[in-house]
């Protein structure tokens, strides 16, 4: 039989193309999903027991939860990546590197045939296909549901046909849960008007009153919580639980999808904006101006790139040693105050803090250079601007 891979969700886009493959195309399927976080054992196993009765072969979890923060993440904190200013990447960013592990499971049983169950309407078809492509372009890509262009209403009557009724009913949101994010989508997302209704989110408000925490960061990697060391994933996992019962981390993103349309997504992601933005705030008293500076272009072309499917140029390898290097001295602790659907960033101790006060104080005196000094400074470096409006003073 012809041996294919299928990337495989447990909803009914892919639950159709397991059996349609099999049953009618003649490939031995092997299902395998690729666990980014969010993932419980109940829920793979269920999964599992699902894709088994869809007609697969063998069916195969593989855990990458620390694969994606190490390879993707942890670049994402040193940018303080947030596309359009608002959205973490959150489900987009575990694409990628579901789309790679795949891809390497699908050579390494030895398939000719990889299948994923995209529509033609989104930008998952574009990442999977040009890393597929990429990596192995020995292997033949099938997408029953782009190239079929069914509706959803076609793949339940024709499951329920071949003895497969697990109630379809389609659930009113679209929820995506992983490491990094939570994306929710629903009629509101679809028009330009209504936001989502607080109902919508996975998390609700269980804790009203406010909590203090402390986040500390070893060259930009979030290394412990309250002092307490653990793997940096690990901590992404404990700070999403915590903040999870303030509501915190909720929005909706407005974005240009890679097919050219405009789209629409809910999001709740607590532990990403409160890292991001401490992290930020902690890069803020330790990196120099001009760091600062470079690093927000080149943050905002890595996200973009990584967002658009471009994960495997060259050019973010280039990036990542970049943003990497700039985090040697990105060190030290930031107090954050968890209240309910916001936080709020206290402040930072660090050894690197360049507001050392030796130096002098903003406003308030200096230590480093003397009033006569501060005179031949200003006057030179306003020479530029004092000699073009002398020269075009007539102008």
């Amino acid at each position: 039989m012809k041996k294919l891979v299928l990337a495989y969700s447990g909803g009914l886009d892919t639950s159709y193309c397991a059996v349609h493959l099999s049953k009618d195309l003649g490939f031995e399927v092997h299902a395998v999903s690729v666990n980014t976080g969010g993932f419980t054992s109940e829920e793979i196993k269920r999964t599992e027991s699902n894709a088994y009765k869809m007609g697969v072969k063998t069916y195969q979890n593989l855990n990458s939860v620390s694969l994606f923060y190490d390879r993707v993440v942890k670049y994402l904190i040193y940018g303080n990546v947030l596309k359009n200013n608002t959205y973490p990447l959150s489900v987009s960013a575990e694409r990628i590197i579901q789309a790679i592990e795949i891809i390497n499971y699908a050579k390494k049983v030895g398939a000719n045939y990889i299948a994923h169950g995209s529509t033609g309407a989104g930008n998952d078809q574009v990442r999977f296909d040009m890393i597929f492509q990429t990596l192995a372009p020995e292997i033949e890509i099938i997408t029953p549901i782009r190239d079929e262009k069914l509706s959803r209403q076609e793949e339940i009557d024709y499951l329920v046909a071949n003895g497969v009724d697990m109630s379809w009913e389609k659930a009113k949101y679209s929820v995506n849960k992983g490491l990094w994010g939570t994306s929710v989508g629903g009629e509101e997302t679809l028009t330009s008007q209504k936001p989502l209704p607080n109902q919508a989110y996975p998390s609700q408000l269980t804790k009203e009153e406010e909590e203090t925490i402390t986040l500390t960061f070893e060259k930009g990697e979030l290394v412990a919580i309250n002092g307490h060391k653990e793997l940096p994933y690990r901590n992404i996992e404990s700070l999403a639980k915590l903040a999870s019962a303030y509501a915190i981390g909720r929005d909706i993103h407005v974005g240009d999808t890679i097919v050219g349309i405009k789209g629409r997504v809910g999001f709740e992601a607590p532990a990403a904006l409160i890292i991001i933005k401490a992290h930020h705030l902690l890069e803020k008293h330790t990196l120099t101006k001009w760091q600062m500076q470079h690093k927000d272009y080149i943050s905002n072309w890595y996200g973009m790139h990584l967002h658009e499917g471009q994960y495997l140029d060259p050019v973010m390898r280039d990036m990542e040693a970049f943003l990497q290097h700039s985090q040697a001295a990105v060190t030290g602790n930031v107090t954050v105050t968890l209240k309910p659907y916001h936080f709020t960033l206290d402040g930072i101790e660090s050894k690197h803090d360049l507001m050392n006060a030796k130096f002098g104080s903003y406003g308030e005196m200096n230590k480093g250079w003397t009033a006569e000094e501060a005179k031949g400074f200003i006057k030179i470096l306003g020479n530029q601007n004092k000699i073009y409006h002398q020269v075009n003073a007539e102008s």
